[in-house]
């Protein structure tokens, strides 16, 4: 018998957001042999929109709960929902990092559903502007800690995903996480003032692309010897994440009763959260995970949405891939390269000029570290496209075929450029292509690191005993 726990998102403030989910995957569950009964079943209350709770607080008070149930074998699964999704994430880094003060329950499988992973676009917005849209959260504004958490780019949210990224498959121990998110808004929730929340690419709140655990940490860092007329030249190294089960659930929201990807409890999304539970063995999951990626592939295939507007012509929409880069701006020291400008360039000789038109569909720098930025990318454009043409007249072109503008480079113009300590400008390696670190529905966390040029002048010894001044140092040569 499975214990099942349901996990919430932010600014819930009533277990009614489940919807109908609980009952029918009780339902579904028994069709497919799974012994879970509604007894089974915890829908768990946690607080996300109290000023002083921090996901830290969530993590403490979620393991406490857990010990609350007296799990008879000590091992559960768990359904989680945006934030929640997070939230349970940390719990298990938590639980392996602090043996001491976090139980040993058994977590053995993980659904999320439209998991907020990498943050949200819509958090850097403010609780003064998210409080307009609590009619399509069914809540009321969230915590400012939690926000913090959920921004783009967030000191916090990056250290649980790059850990995720460069730990031991999750797979080899016996567990097994799982990402299903919608594919597109519910555009009857469409908030004018704020474009995020019809956003192409996202499911109204949360990007495909930050949900979906495959993910890539990028690092361009200085190659020895590879100065050349006084531009560093920066070497790449990139780290794939453990794979993970990802499915796109065609036509679901984030939330909302009609296309909400839980409180509609649609057919094909309790089927696969079904599919997720019947899971036991790592064969078993790595052939789920080719289900999913055939499935998505199909989706993608399907590209043209055209959006009913009353008596007008339809709206259309093309589902291009997206992909999600992190850019983080610093030298060897850690420092952040403040007021740096950093610019994606294509082809030979690479040029910004050069980039596909259309490629960057949004770019937001993180509130608290401002030289963290988050692009947003068109996939497709980007890799070259085929002629898109109208599903209701073949012969007519939706968009003309797009050619691919690679290689892929990167340059970076640092604002200090002389002085005793400076850097200089930089550029990606012409053998490296970028486009290599992207991938359609996932994020890359980009780390760039520039040399820091410390000059001789820094620190002198002398044996000159007669007062000098040297309130004035000259640089001298940059030290090796």
């Amino acid at each position: 018998m499975t214990t099942l726990v349901f996990v919430h998102g932010w600014s819930v403030t009533n277990t009614s957001t489940y919807g109908q989910l609980p009952s029918q995957l009780q339902q579904q569950a028994a069709a497919a042999g799974l012994s879970l009964t509604l007894a089974d079943i915890w829908l768990s209350e946690y607080v996300s929109f109290d000023d002083a709770v921090t996901m830290p607080d969530l993590v403490r008070a979620f393991d406490h709960a857990l010990r609350d149930l007296h799990l008879l074998d000590a091992s559960f699964a768990c359904l989680t929902h945006s934030t929640g999704g997070p939230v349970v994430r940390e719990w298990l880094r938590a639980q392996r990092d602090k043996p001491a003060t976090h139980s040993t329950i058994r977590l053995s499988h993980l659904v999320m559903l439209a998991p907020a992973n990498f943050g949200s676009a819509l958090a850097q917005l403010g609780k003064s502007v998210l409080g307009r849209l609590k009619s399509m959260f069914a809540g009321v504004d969230p915590g400012q800690r939690i926000l913090d958490w959920l921004e783009l780019g967030s000191t916090e949210s990056l250290s649980l995903n790059l850990d995720h990224i460069h730990s031991d498959d999750p797979v080899l121990s016996g567990q097994f996480q799982f990402v299903l998110t919608g594919d597109r808004p519910d555009r009857s929730l469409y908030d004018h003032l704020n474009s995020y929340t019809g956003e192409d690419g996202s499911d109204g709140v949360v990007r495909i692309a930050a949900a979906n655990l495959n993910a890539h940490h990028a690092v361009l860092s200085p190659q020895n010897g590879g100065a050349q007329a006084g531009v560093d030249t920066l070497a790449l190294n990139l780290t794939r994440s453990p794979r993970c089960a990802f499915k796109l659930i065609a036509g679901a929201a984030h939330s909302g009763d009609a296309y909400g990807i839980m409180a509609s409890a649609a057919p094909v999304t309790v089927q696969a959260i079904v599919r997720c539970l019947q899971i036991r063995s790592a064969t078993d999951y790595g052939a789920l995970c080719d289900a999913f990626d055939q499935e998505n592939a199909a989706r993608d295939a399907d590209k043209v949405e055209l959006e009913p507007a009353g008596l007008f012509s339809p709206r259309v929409h093309i589902h291009d891939p997206r992909s999600l880069l992190i850019v983080r701006l610093t030298d060897e020291a850690g420092e952040p390269l403040t007021g740096a400008g950093f610019l994606l360039t294509a082809g030979v000789p690479a040029s910004p000029d050069l980039l596909p038109d259309g490629f960057m569909l949004d770019r937001q720098a993180n509130s608290k570290n401002r030289t963290t930025i988050s692009l947003f990318l068109d996939h497709s454009l980007l890799a070259g496209d085929a002629r898109v043409a109208d599903p209701r007249n073949s012969r007519k072109t939706l968009r003309a075929a797009v050619d691919s503008h690679r290689p892929y480079g990167a340059g970076v113009q640092p604002t200090d450029l002389g002085g005793l300590v400076h850097h200089a400008l930089a550029n990606s390696a012409a053998g490296d292509d970028l486009f290599g670190v992207l991938a359609p529905h996932q994020t890359t966390v980009l780390d760039v690191v520039l040399p820091r040029k410390i000059h001789e002048g820094v620190f002198r010894l002398t044996r000159q005993l007669a007062p000098e001044d040297f309130s004035e140092p000259v640089p001298g040569n940059v030290i090796d």
